[in-house]
């Protein structure tokens, strides 16, 4: 009974919540696997592990042998207006994949499987106004599934080609309440209500190229689609209030996602043995982004003729974010050092039992919203992110096992410099001010390559 009257609560205070967090997911924030994150997500043409079904699925026709990865990333967001804390929940999950290599017909091929399940619910959102500040880009972002299946060929020895199906998934639900409720005596109320939730999915396409340039090592071109996952929740009450039969109708239909498609060109410099220099250019079609302002409709209904209620709240005035579009600058560094132990032959190429492999990386994501002097207040700042890892590969550890394990670890550090907001007038409800923070974020994966 008081669950049935939490839940009306619920429905008659949804109607003063006009707008919602958009975000894109886990992988496109903070990186795929420790390997690609300690890099700098600089890896579109040197992803030949899972990582790859995000980064270029081309690359994984790469992969050596069958390998199977698990991890587990945290992300804390420290990110403030006006020196306090909006609340930008953390990003926390596992990560993992596998990639499946083979030959059909002669001709090499892989199969890959990449996810990142959030470990704190599988979605959320919030109810904000269009004027309250909100970090539109971080907030909430990584409560998204992101599943991605993928395949790649080899049709010549200097060219891999890959495409395949990304997954988003959130919830989405209805709920009604019918019943009597007395105001006088709450727990003599009669309620019962219906909560009818479902897991829903969005899919987008990925297709990826990587060619080999002699020695020198590896070109890779990639292409996202855009995508956006809309929520919609639904509410019903219908029943008698003091002897008075009353009807609520509620509802909100907003963008819970939103994932701009994006163009990469990559370059992966490897003509020194156990060196690898790699950059890539990411062209960000932020100009698509739809406002994540909630359209909402509510109707309220009682059987009194005497009594004139006031007229249905109008639609909310959806102002276009206008965001602009970005490219994205991301470099890499690893070298791998040969530590300890007898050469070993691990698929047809030599390498001592241990090897450590010390890894770097930059980005520098350059605030794709406009000045907020009007009504809206999307909060964001430029982003710079320096990222560092190193891993533990023990190669053919055991006669039964001629592959190897891999332990990588990284450490994130994104520095989001305080940008300055000035108010057109001088009477806006929400005033000037100054949005900044940081983020530090930290994960592993461990890996076991056939």
């Amino acid at each position: 009974m008081r669950k049935s009257l939490v839940l009306a609560s619920i429905v008659a205070l949804s109607g003063a919540g006009e707008a919602s967090v958009a975000h894109a997911n886990e992988a496109d924030a903070y990186g795929l696997g420790s390997r690609a994150a300690a890099l700098g997500g600089a890896v579109a043409a040197d992803a030949t592990d899972f990582s790859g079904n995000y980064y270029n699925p081309a690359a994984l026709v790469g992969a050596e042998g069958l390998s199977l990865s698990v991890g587990y990333l945290h992300v804390e967001n420290n990110l403030r207006i006006d020196d306090r804390d909006t609340a930008v929940a953390p990003a926390h999950g596992i990560v993992g994949g596998l990639v499946a290599p083979g030959k059909l017909f002669g001709i090499p091929f892989a199969f890959g499987l990449g996810t990142y399940l959030p470990d704190a619910g599988l979605s959320r959102i919030k109810a904000l106004r269009q004027e309250t500040p909100r970090w539109a880009l971080y907030d909430d972002r990584a409560s998204i599934v992101f599943l991605a299946a993928n395949l790649a060929i080899r049709p010549v020895p200097w060219l891999d080609l890959g495409g395949g199906v990304a997954f988003l998934a959130a919830t989405q639900g209805r709920f009604a309440i019918t019943g009597q409720a007395d105001i006088v005596h709450p727990y003599d109320s009669q309620l019962t209500h219906e909560v009818d939730a479902d897991l829903t999915s969005i899919r987008y396409p990925q297709i990826g190229a990587r060619i080999k340039v002699g020695d020198l090592g590896y070109l890779g071109l990639v292409y996202r689609g855009q995508t956006k996952l809309e929520l919609g929740i639904n509410a019903k009450l219908s029943g008698t209030v003091l002897a008075i039969p009353l009807r609520y109708e509620l509802a909100s239909h907003t963008i819970d996602a939103f994932l701009p498609q994006q163009i990469v060109l990559g370059a992966s410099f490897q003509k020194i043995r156990h060196l690898k220099v790699n950059v890539d250019l990411t062209f960000v079609n932020w100009a698509a982004y739809e406002s994540p302002t909630a359209q909402t409709r509510a109707h309220l209904a009682l059987d009194l003729p005497a009594l004139m209620l006031p007229p249905d709240p109008r639609p909310t005035v959806v102002i276009p974010p206008a965001f602009e579009n970005r490219l994205v600058p991301r470099v890499g560094v690893e070298y791998t050092l040969s530590a300890a132990g007898s050469v070993r032959r691990v698929h047809d190429e030599d390498h001592r039992l241990v090897e450590i492999p010390l890894r770097a990386g930059y980005v520098f994501e350059r605030s794709p919203v406009p000045p907020q002097t009007g009504v809206t207040n999307f909060v964001d700042a430029d982003r710079h992110t320096v990222s560092l890892g190193a891993g533990l590969v023990v190669n053919a550890p055991f006669a039964i096992f001629p592959g190897r394990l891999e332990l990588d670890v990284h450490g994130q550090l994104s520095i989001l410099p305080e940008r300055l907001t000035h108010k057109d007038n001088p009477a806006d409800f929400v005033g000037d001010y100054r949005a900044g923070g940081t983020m530090i974020g930290a994960g592993s994966t461990l890996s076991a390559v056939f």
